[in-house]
């Protein structure tokens, strides 16, 4: 029997599309506007562009090699999938850095710093929407978060924090100030990107096999998940008021793609409602702000 259905052949088409599509967009932002003007951005990416400019090491084998951990700390916690897309996304990026020239778009920095974190944060974003990830940093931020009163959040501006007064200090304060411009730009087209700018999705889920969903979620997943008994209204079978189980679930966002595909393969015909989740507390989602 063929191990994929066709349904899982287009999501995987799709997602693959997300990829290649990320590779260019990133690669663009990185060589047609940051590197050439000695700009970095944020997180894996930063250092590789620090390090690559301090030791002159080639940048396309720094964010291959400094990456390698963030990869299989991902086959970890989000499956081998995700470390799978991840890897190949990141060979990719490397591969196009390589080989493929990038004219200089325009000289002026404010630009620079502006359009080249738009493209690296379109890249990103839609790397994330293929599910995988260009930039190890959120897969460690997860990794820390899980250990510690932390969040995502709180763990990526502390490591960014680190990145910038680097910057500062081994390339000039003028760089790191528009190094920061390039990442809160890229940053915020990665929010646009992949729709929500909240580190958490809350996700209903309403389906005739809420059991299966279940353990899926807490068995397979590794998620809390709430159960609220109640009934169908109507749907795309008239008047109905049979009892039916609605479960609730919180999740990050590197996990909103792998959960959807596990609810494709149990029930294609689940009714399910995601939305921005702005803070948790409590449950298995505990955490705090940094203040």
């Amino acid at each position: 029997m063929f191990p994929f259905t066709p349904r899982q052949i287009r999501q995987l088409l799709v997602n693959l599309a997300f990829i290649a599509a990320g590779v260019l967009f990133a690669a663009l932002g990185l060589k047609g506007f940051l590197l050439p003007n000695g700009f970095i951005d944020g997180g894996v990416t930063g250092i590789s562009l620090l390090t690559s400019q301090v030791s002159g090491l080639s940048l396309s084998l720094l964010i291959v090699l400094i990456n390698l951990p963030f990869i299989v700390m991902g086959y970890f916690q989000l499956g081998r999938a995700f470390a799978l897309k991840t890897l190949l996304a990141i060979l990719a990026l490397a591969g196009v850095l390589l080989v493929v020239s990038f004219s200089t778009l325009t000289q002026d920095k404010l630009l620079i710093a502006v359009f080249g974190g738009f493209f690296l944060g379109a890249g990103i974003g839609l790397t994330v929407r293929g599910g995988a990830v260009l930039d190890g940093t959120e897969v460690l931020a997860l990794y820390l978060s899980k250990k510690s009163s932390l969040s995502i959040g709180d763990v990526v501006l502390l490591i960014n924090l680190v990145i910038f007064a680097a910057a500062a200090a081994l390339l000039s304060v003028e760089t790191a100030l528009y190094s920061i411009l390039a990442y809160l730009s890229a940053a915020k087209t990665i929010d646009f990107i992949i729709e929500g700018i909240e580190e958490y999705t809350g996700v209903t889920i309403i389906s005739t096999q809420s059991e299966r969903i279940r353990k899926m979620l807490t068995e397979k997943l590794g998620r809390g998940a709430t159960i609220y008994a109640g009934r169908r209204g109507f749907g795309s079978h008239g008047h109905a008021r049979e009892a039916i189980d609605i479960i609730f679930t919180v999740t990050t966002r590197l996990e909103v793609t792998s959960l959807k595909q596990e609810i494709d393969r149990i029930d294609p015909q689940a009714f399910v409602v995601m939305h921005s989740v702005r803070e948790t507390k409590g449950g298995l989602v505990k955490k705090r702000p940094l203040h």
